[in-house]
């Protein structure tokens, strides 16, 4: 092929045309190679730069996979709403389009498929009026029936077709609104769970305990139980749970069951009251509840099942918010779980400041001034119950979260703003520094919202077999806050917190020399979280934990020169390869060139499957998911990963070639 041609690309549904492809890099010298570089790095930039908002920041689109679409069909059903034909159709278009060749729905692209995902997309097609006999609906019915049928979903499956009225409440674990009292010494207090599973638990207790269900629609979907719903009893064991610990707990689910009706009618009534006030602390104008859209859902049906009127102000917020989270396309539609402004304009940032363009570095300025304002500088949330001195400083990941800022979000930011201007961000680096040093959990380690919240044993309650109930320390949140630390010059020999969370850090490597990656897919995204972190406080190259995360990420190259990982890595525990994407080569660069390895043979041919890949208007493509919740909940797809992470790749590569340098003299 000639090196002015196009070539045609298959991209899931999409023929994309790519742009002249990118000269060898051993057919040129290294000016040509740069220059060859420079043009690609400013295309990518261009496309970037355009969608900037007006007030300076970035936020792409946010995809999951068809429950939290589906969702936002049961809601308006058990609202009684009169649906809104345009969007529904346009639901229903995506939600076949998303379906698997085998019938079923799967939790991230190319996944298997997943029984309580699926059980969720085809009830939604059945209430916009797809025929139980259409064939996509027949071969759904088969795929849901061969992975055991709908009794088989997990627990928030079946909450969602108890709300239905499809099963019986009896068929999900005990949810008593009264642990609303319980004192912050106990076990089970709110303050033990990760923040996303205290702000569903809070309104699921209500609707638990008033065995919501809502307006009839007469819809059912028997066909996908392998025994008459009403006989679905409590799910079984999940995997991570032990016998011992389950059996227990279902012991103590049905007592509970049990004395439902033998509970004082005002304990239940102040318990109701104070959950009711517990959400309404933490809606916001513009984000519902913690912004996202699910846990939205559920405070708005715990208002409807309460009776609170649909022109009560929290019912207006939270369903106002809802309708926000739904994006329409001239073909399709779906509900995004949640938006990530602070998240994209931090990252985008950096890809700029890499750039060393004025323009590109002027945006960026804009987009740190536009997040300089959004830090959560007066509200204690959730973290004060265990931190109560400790001043607030951090960002959240959405708009308007302030009971819940990230810790990711904040170092991210931190290392941006610190390399833009210093002096500039002063203030808001130390707030922000002292704030996430506040947030270390005793271990050493970071979670990505809690302090020390890792008590494990609550993945043993009959609620959580989906083991998502904590938020612990991970390797790839502490990579970051260790290189935040260091680039701030707060280096292991004389800085505490630094040496707690680099002894963390180092006793989570792998054995194959690979770090675990919670919030990205997975082992090349935590292993080059944790390379930065490692390279910024000035380990050595050659020292061993490097060379083998080095090995690591060189062995898993694929054939193509590109990197992929498959999100079936979180469920076996080990690295998954899958065919190469944008966001995974430029992960596993991005770590190979921290390590010190940018004149390897792998990380040339690494920016050259780039560049291949990039389409003229600068931009890449991919359709996959590329970050992560739990193995068992949906994932993520961050639309802006393939747009920023190549292009800071791409830069990154440039300037160490051009300057000729190997250490990254940057904490990020």
């Amino acid at each position: 092929m000639g090196k002015n041609s196009k070539e045609e690309i298959n991209v899931g549904s999409d023929t994309m045309t790519l742009g002249t492809k990118a000269p060898a890099l051993g057919d040129t010298n290294l000016s040509g190679q740069l220059e060859a570089i420079e043009s690609r790095i400013k295309w990518a930039m261009d496309a970037i730069l355009t969608a900037q908002q007006i007030d300076g920041h970035w936020c792409y689109p946010c995809e999951s996979d068809a429950t939290y679409t589906a969702e936002y069909i049961f809601m308006a059903r058990f609202l009684g709403e009169t649906p809104n034909d345009d969007i529904e159709q346009k639901i229903a278009r995506y939600l076949r389009r998303i379906q698997l060749p085998d019938g079923g729905w799967s939790l991230f692209k190319n996944g298997p498929t997943s029984v309580s995902s699926s059980v969720c997309a085809y009830l939604a097609l059945r209430m916009i009026g797809d025929p139980s006999n259409a064939k996509h609906m027949v071969r759904a019915r088969d795929a849901i029936l061969a992975a055991g049928g709908a009794e088989a979903v997990n627990v928030l499956t079946r909450i969602r077709l108890a709300l239905q009225g499809i099963i019986s409440w009896d068929a999900t674990p005990a949810i008593p609104v009264e642990m609303i009292f319980l004192p912050k010494w106990f076990p089970f207090h709110l303050s033990n769970m990760a923040y996303w599973a205290r702000t569903q638990i809070v309104p699921l207790s209500v609707l638990s305990s008033k065995r919501g269900v809502g307006r009839p629609h007469g819809i059912r979907i028997d066909e996908l139980f392998h025994c008459p719903p009403e006989e679905v009893r409590l799910p079984t064991r999940a995997p991570h749970q032990s016998s011992l610990w389950f059996s227990l707990f279902h012991a103590i689910n049905t007592v509970l069951r049990l004395s439902e009706s033998y509970k004082p009618a005002k304990l239940c009534q102040r318990a109701i009251d104070r959950a009711v006030e517990w959400v309404e602390e933490r809606l916001l104008p513009g984000q519902g509840l913690t912004g996202s859209s699910t846990m939205s859902i559920v405070a708005l049906l715990m208002f409807d099942a309460l009776g609170y009127p649909a022109t009560y102000p929290s019912r207006v917020l939270l369903r106002e918010f809802i309708e926000s989270q739904i994006l329409v396309s001239a073909e399709d539609a779906y509900c995004q779980v949640s938006m990530s402004p602070m998240w994209d304009t931090a990252l985008v940032a950096h890809a700029l400041l890499e750039t060393r363009d004025p323009r590109a570095e002027a945006a960026a300025r804009r987009g740190l001034e536009w997040l300089r304002a959004q830090q959560i500088l007066n509200v204690r949330g959730d973290w004060a119950v265990k931190k109560p001195h400790l001043l607030p400083g951090g960002w959240p990941f959405q708009y308007v979260n302030s009971f819940y800022p990230d810790i990711d979000d904040t170092a991210i930011t931190v290392l941006a703003m610190h390399r833009a201007d210093p002096e500039s961000f002063e203030k808001s680096i130390k707030r922000a520094r002292d704030w996430a040093v506040g947030m270390q959990s005793v271990n050493g380690g970071w979670g990505a919202f809690e302090v020390d919240n890792d008590d494990h044993w609550l993945n043993q309650i009959p609620f959580s077999d989906h083991g998502h109930m904590i938020d612990p320390p991970y390797a790839d949140v502490t990579g970051r806050c260790l290189s935040m630390l260091a680039q701030l010059g707060e280096l292991p020999a004389t800085s505490e917190p630094s040496r707690r969370g680099l002894d963390f850090l180092l006793k989570e490597q792998e054995a194959n020399g690979s770090w675990f990656g919670q919030w990205g897919i997975n082992y090349t995204h935590g292993t080059w979280s944790a390379l930065s972190a490692l390279n910024a406080i000035g380990t050595s190259h050659d020292d061993p934990t490097i060379q083998r995360a080095v090995e690591f990420l060189i062995s898993v190259q694929n054939e193509d020169d590109g990197w992929g990982e498959d999100g079936r890595s979180y469920e076996r525990g080990y690295y998954v390869r899958a065919p190469s994407t944008v966001h995974q080569t430029s992960w596993a660069l991005l770590g190979l060139m921290a390590a010190g390895a940018v004149h390897h043979p792998a990380v040339g041919r690494g920016i050259q499957w780039l560049l291949r890949m990039q389409h003229e208007h600068g931009t890449w493509k991919e359709d996959c998911h590329n970050g992560f919740s739990n193995p068992t909940l949906p994932f993520y797809n961050y639309h802006g990963y393939y747009r920023y992470f190549p292009l800071w790749a791409l830069a990154r590569y440039r300037n160490l070639k051009r300057d000729g340098l190997t250490r990254v003299p940057l904490g990020l």
